[in-house]
This record gives structure tokens, C-alpha cells and sequence, in this order.
């Protein structure tokens, strides 16, 4: 679990061509202090597992269904990733639930500065447009935003400086394909919702039948 809050700018060191996964190796600092083997850490938004951990360097699988399902694929030495550790119980909830389960991948389709911000406009798969809200919560390449306002397929966010400066949205381009993980708690009511509306009704006592 994670807030989307990122902690530090990682940067891939290599790619290992395994056929059917990669193995991604990041040189990293923050993330590192306590991690240990197996610990999770988002990468982009997207939950890895560390496999291993030398100095500054560590690596975890990518299979071959995530590439398939997020921007990982195509990601080469030398980009910069987002990173995240695993939240902790008494660590502040600053962002929103994350699970670093992308839900969908979408398009950087426009960037308009302004003197203290940049509003980003951001196309995504047509399904996922129902669990948004203006002022809801999306998670971009890992990134915890406020949906400003969203339109049919395309949603746009407010980047302040601090996201800027510190995460890969400061440097993503037009046409730059982001991870993009919905509210989960929308994607829980909306079960919910439609298990009672498929529920039978039962049928009400006859409390004036003749006895």
C-alpha cells in the first residue's frame, strides 16, 4: 500500500532482457535506507518486489504481464523512475490509498504554464473515466494529483512546483504514455452498488391475509 507521495527520483541503471519479464535494475538512496528483500516499492506506480540489493543499486522482475499493462515497457537505462516505499502504519497519509495497481495507461495530450503552476491534460481508456470526479483523487506515474476537472475520455491536473521539481511529471512531454491507478474506494462502491441492484427482492409479508 502506498500515498503516492514520492519520495525520491530514482534512475534505471539496466535492463535485462528475459524473453518474457525484465529485470530492472535502479540506482537509488532514499528508498534503500531500511529496505530489505522482498519489500515492495513503487516504481512509476507500479508495485515491484525487491529480487536484489547491492550499495545504491537494487532490482526487481518485471513480468511480462505488466509490461504488457503499463509504461514500463520501453523503459531503458538512464530514465528517470518515481519511487516509493511501501507506506508504514504510523506514517501520515498524505496522498490517498494506493495500491500500485495501474489500472489503465494514458496520454500526456497537453501542458499550459502558468506562473506558479502547470495545468497537464491527460487522455485515458474510456472505462476508467466513470471513477473520476473533479476534485477526486488520481494517481499519475505514481504521483497522488487532484483531478481539476474531468471531460468524457481526458481528465486535467494542477502541478505545483514541489511536483515539479521532484517527481517525472516535471520533465514528461506531449505524447508521453503515464501509469494510472483509479480511486480504489470508487472502484468499491460501485461493486457494491451493482450487487444490490442485482440482489432478488424479497417478497413482503401478507400481514392482513386472513388467518
Amino acid at each position: 500500500m502506498f500515498t503516492g507521495i514520492v519520495e525520491e527520483l530514482g534512475t534505471v541503471e539496466s535492463v535485462e532482457d528475459q524473453g518474457d519479464a525484465i529485470r530492472l535494475t535502479i540506482r537509488a538512496t532514499t528508498v534503500l535506507g531500511d529496505a530489505g528483500l522482498g519489500d515492495s516499492i513503487a516504481v512509476n506506480g507500479c508495485c515491484l518486489t525487491v529480487a536484489t540489493l547491492e550499495g545504491d543499486l537494487w532490482t526487481a522482475d518485471v513480468m511480462q504481464e505488466t509490461l504488457d499493462k503499463t509504461s514500463l515497457y520501453g523503459v531503458s537505462g538512464g530514465d528517470r523512475v518515481n519511487l516509493e516505499r511501501a507506506v508504514t502504519a504510523d506514517k501520515r497519509l498524505g496522498g490517498h490509498i494506493v495500491q500500485g495497481h495501474v489500472d489503465g495507461v494514458g496520454t500526456i495530450t497537453s501542458r499550459t504554464p502558468s506562473e506558479h503552476w502547470e495545468l497537464v491534460e491527460v487522455t485515458m481508456p474510456a472505462d476508467l473515466g466513470r471513477y473520476l470526479v473533479d476534485k477526486g483523487s488520481i494517481t499519475v506515474d505514481g504521483v497522488s494529483l487532484t483531478v481539476v476537472e474531468t471531460r468524457g475520455d481526458r481528465f486535467t491536473v494542477s502541478l505545483i512546483p514541489e511536483t515539479l521539481a521532484r517527481t517525472t511529471l516535471g520533465t514528461r512531454r506531449v505524447g508521453d504514455r503515464v501509469n494510472l491507478e483509479v480511486d480504489i474506494l470508487a472502484k468499491h462502491v460501485e461493486k457494491l452498488l451493482a450487487w444490490r441492484d442485482a440482489a432478488p427482492t424479497a417478497p413482503a409479508d401478507d400481514r392482513d391475509g386472513d388467518a
